[in-house]
Protein backbone atom coordinates (compact mmCIF):
# COMPACT_ATOMS: atom_id res chain seq x y z
CA UNK A 1 0.00 0.00 0.00
CA UNK A 2 2.50 2.48 1.10
CA UNK A 3 5.00 1.79 -2.01
CA UNK A 4 1.42 2.44 -4.06
CA UNK A 5 0.99 5.86 -2.46
CA UNK A 6 4.10 6.79 -3.07
CA UNK A 7 3.65 6.07 -6.74
CA UNK A 8 0.92 8.13 -6.82
CA UNK A 9 2.27 11.22 -4.91
CA UNK A 10 5.14 10.82 -7.56
CA UNK A 11 2.78 10.83 -10.20
CA UNK A 12 1.03 13.87 -9.02
CA UNK A 13 3.83 15.83 -8.59
CA UNK A 14 5.43 14.93 -12.46
CA UNK A 15 1.73 16.26 -13.15
CA UNK A 16 2.34 19.64 -11.15
CA UNK A 17 5.77 20.12 -12.97
CA UNK A 18 4.39 19.36 -16.17
CA UNK A 19 1.57 21.42 -15.45
CA UNK A 20 2.94 24.44 -14.38
CA UNK A 21 5.51 24.44 -17.02
CA UNK A 22 2.94 24.41 -19.55
CA UNK A 23 0.67 27.25 -18.61
CA UNK A 24 3.96 29.54 -18.16
CA UNK A 25 5.24 28.51 -21.63
CA UNK A 26 1.74 29.27 -22.98
CA UNK A 27 1.89 33.06 -21.29
CA UNK A 28 5.70 33.94 -22.47
CA UNK A 29 4.37 32.94 -25.75
CA UNK A 30 2.03 35.09 -25.89
CA UNK A 31 3.50 37.89 -24.51
CA UNK A 32 6.31 37.36 -27.24
CA UNK A 33 4.06 36.81 -30.10
CA UNK A 34 5.04 33.30 -30.48
CA UNK A 35 3.19 30.28 -31.79
CA UNK A 36 3.50 26.93 -29.79
CA UNK A 37 -0.17 25.70 -30.70
CA UNK A 38 1.32 22.56 -31.54
CA UNK A 39 3.49 22.02 -28.14
CA UNK A 40 0.75 22.69 -26.21
CA UNK A 41 -1.49 20.24 -27.61
CA UNK A 42 1.20 17.76 -27.28
CA UNK A 43 1.62 18.90 -23.43
CA UNK A 44 -2.08 18.92 -22.65
CA UNK A 45 -1.93 15.17 -24.11
CA UNK A 46 0.85 14.08 -21.77
CA UNK A 47 -1.02 15.75 -19.04
CA UNK A 48 -4.55 13.92 -20.13
CA UNK A 49 -2.72 10.61 -20.42
CA UNK A 50 -0.83 11.41 -17.02
CA UNK A 51 -4.25 11.70 -15.16
CA UNK A 52 -5.07 8.40 -16.82
CA UNK A 53 -2.49 7.15 -15.20
CA UNK A 54 -3.15 8.31 -12.35
CA UNK A 55 -6.77 7.08 -12.15
CA UNK A 56 -5.89 3.65 -13.36
CA UNK A 57 -3.31 3.90 -10.28
CA UNK A 58 -5.75 4.95 -7.92
CA UNK A 59 -8.86 2.14 -8.99
CA UNK A 60 -6.35 -0.14 -8.42
CA UNK A 61 -5.24 0.95 -4.83
CA UNK A 62 -8.80 1.07 -4.32
CA UNK A 63 -9.62 -2.04 -5.32
CA UNK A 64 -6.51 -3.92 -3.58
CA UNK A 65 -6.17 -2.57 -0.15
CA UNK A 66 -10.02 -1.37 -0.12
CA UNK A 67 -8.43 2.19 2.35
CA UNK A 68 -9.98 3.81 4.84
CA UNK A 69 -9.54 7.37 6.79
CA UNK A 70 -6.24 9.24 5.85
CA UNK A 71 -5.72 6.82 3.00
CA UNK A 72 -8.96 6.77 1.25
CA UNK A 73 -9.25 10.85 1.71
CA UNK A 74 -5.49 10.65 0.22
CA UNK A 75 -6.56 8.56 -3.23
CA UNK A 76 -9.66 10.56 -3.78
CA UNK A 77 -7.95 13.52 -3.57
CA UNK A 78 -5.78 12.44 -5.81
CA UNK A 79 -7.90 11.72 -8.76
CA UNK A 80 -9.18 15.75 -8.37
CA UNK A 81 -5.90 16.83 -8.15
CA UNK A 82 -4.86 14.88 -11.13
CA UNK A 83 -7.99 16.29 -13.35
CA UNK A 84 -6.89 19.93 -12.18
CA UNK A 85 -3.41 19.69 -13.50
CA UNK A 86 -4.97 18.10 -16.92
CA UNK A 87 -7.15 21.24 -17.09
CA UNK A 88 -4.09 23.25 -16.14
CA UNK A 89 -2.55 22.18 -19.58
CA UNK A 90 -6.23 22.67 -21.73
CA UNK A 91 -6.31 26.30 -20.43
CA UNK A 92 -2.69 26.80 -21.65
CA UNK A 93 -3.37 25.37 -25.08
CA UNK A 94 -6.24 27.39 -25.18
CA UNK A 95 -3.89 30.15 -24.55
CA UNK A 96 -1.51 29.30 -27.39
CA UNK A 97 -4.27 29.38 -29.35
CA UNK A 98 -5.15 32.80 -29.26
CA UNK A 99 -2.93 33.79 -31.21
CA UNK A 100 -3.12 31.74 -34.20
CA UNK A 101 -6.91 32.89 -34.09
CA UNK A 102 -6.06 36.53 -33.64
CA UNK A 103 -2.68 36.61 -35.62
CA UNK A 104 -0.71 39.87 -34.22
CA UNK A 105 -1.72 41.15 -30.94
CA UNK A 106 1.88 43.44 -30.58
CA UNK A 107 0.12 46.59 -30.68
CA UNK A 108 -2.52 45.70 -27.97
CA UNK A 109 -2.26 46.99 -24.58
CA UNK A 110 -1.14 43.72 -23.06
CA UNK A 111 -0.68 44.77 -19.41
CA UNK A 112 -3.70 43.68 -18.09
CA UNK A 113 -3.39 40.57 -19.38
CA UNK A 114 0.33 40.60 -17.91
CA UNK A 115 -0.93 41.29 -14.60
CA UNK A 116 -3.40 38.67 -13.77
CA UNK A 117 -0.86 36.71 -15.18
CA UNK A 118 1.59 37.49 -12.68
CA UNK A 119 -1.16 36.41 -9.75
CA UNK A 120 -1.93 33.02 -11.79
CA UNK A 121 1.13 31.87 -12.42
CA UNK A 122 1.82 32.33 -8.57
CA UNK A 123 -1.26 30.93 -7.40
CA UNK A 124 -0.05 27.85 -9.99
CA UNK A 125 2.94 27.59 -7.93
CA UNK A 126 1.88 27.70 -4.82
CA UNK A 127 -1.13 24.75 -5.41
CA UNK A 128 1.81 22.46 -6.01
CA UNK A 129 3.65 23.60 -3.09
CA UNK A 130 1.09 23.15 -0.97
CA UNK A 131 0.48 19.61 -2.17
CA UNK A 132 4.18 18.81 -1.84
CA UNK A 133 4.22 20.00 1.55
CA UNK A 134 0.91 19.45 2.49
CA UNK A 135 1.04 22.93 3.69
CA UNK A 136 -3.06 23.94 4.88
CA UNK A 137 -1.66 27.28 5.57
CA UNK A 138 -0.41 27.63 1.97
CA UNK A 139 -3.37 25.86 0.26
CA UNK A 140 -6.06 27.93 2.06
CA UNK A 141 -4.22 31.16 0.77
CA UNK A 142 -5.14 30.37 -2.81
CA UNK A 143 -9.33 31.67 -1.98
CA UNK A 144 -8.24 34.95 -1.39
CA UNK A 145 -6.06 35.58 -4.52
CA UNK A 146 -8.70 33.74 -6.56
CA UNK A 147 -11.23 36.76 -5.04
CA UNK A 148 -8.37 38.96 -6.44
CA UNK A 149 -7.95 37.05 -9.67
CA UNK A 150 -11.64 37.14 -10.36
CA UNK A 151 -12.07 40.88 -9.42
CA UNK A 152 -9.23 42.03 -11.91
CA UNK A 153 -11.49 39.97 -14.62
CA UNK A 154 -14.39 41.93 -13.85
CA UNK A 155 -13.09 45.10 -14.09
CA UNK A 156 -11.21 44.61 -17.01
CA UNK A 157 -14.35 43.58 -18.72
CA UNK A 158 -16.35 46.75 -17.28
CA UNK A 159 -13.25 48.49 -18.50
CA UNK A 160 -13.35 47.03 -22.31
CA UNK A 161 -17.44 48.06 -22.26
CA UNK A 162 -17.13 51.76 -21.86
CA UNK A 163 -14.00 51.94 -24.14
CA UNK A 164 -14.48 52.98 -27.59
CA UNK A 165 -10.70 53.77 -28.55
CA UNK A 166 -9.32 49.60 -27.69
CA UNK A 167 -9.98 47.39 -31.17
CA UNK A 168 -12.40 44.60 -31.57
CA UNK A 169 -9.53 42.30 -31.75
CA UNK A 170 -7.43 43.54 -28.70
CA UNK A 171 -10.80 43.44 -26.74
CA UNK A 172 -11.32 39.95 -27.75
CA UNK A 173 -8.17 38.26 -27.34
CA UNK A 174 -7.27 40.05 -24.45
CA UNK A 175 -10.59 38.82 -22.63
CA UNK A 176 -10.13 34.84 -24.00
CA UNK A 177 -6.76 35.09 -22.59
CA UNK A 178 -7.90 36.29 -19.05
CA UNK A 179 -10.78 34.11 -19.40
CA UNK A 180 -8.85 30.84 -19.51
CA UNK A 181 -6.51 32.66 -16.65
CA UNK A 182 -9.16 32.62 -14.36
CA UNK A 183 -10.64 29.19 -15.10
CA UNK A 184 -6.89 28.20 -14.28
CA UNK A 185 -6.70 30.22 -10.97
CA UNK A 186 -10.34 28.30 -9.97
CA UNK A 187 -8.86 25.06 -11.00
CA UNK A 188 -5.55 25.99 -8.24
CA UNK A 189 -8.18 26.84 -5.41
CA UNK A 190 -9.74 23.17 -5.75
CA UNK A 191 -6.39 21.93 -5.83
CA UNK A 192 -5.75 23.46 -2.65
CA UNK A 193 -9.46 22.76 -1.04
CA UNK A 194 -8.60 18.90 -2.01
CA UNK A 195 -4.73 19.42 0.44
CA UNK A 196 -6.51 20.42 3.60
CA UNK A 197 -9.28 17.67 2.79
CA UNK A 198 -6.60 15.16 2.66
CA UNK A 199 -5.00 16.77 6.50
CA UNK A 200 -7.92 17.63 8.00
CA UNK A 201 -10.61 15.83 6.22
CA UNK A 202 -12.39 18.77 5.54
CA UNK A 203 -12.61 21.23 2.54
CA UNK A 204 -12.65 24.25 4.75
Amino acid sequence: MDMGLERLSNAISDMGNLAQDSVMRAIQAYAKGEQITQQALDRARQLSTLSNEVEELAVELLARYQPVASDLRYIKSCLEIAYGFSRFGRYAYDIAQVLEIFGDVSLCDRTPVEELSGRVTQMIQTSVQSFRTKDTKLARSLRPEDDLVDKMYLDYMKQITGDKTISVKCALASTLVMRYLERIADHACYIGDSVVYIVTASKI
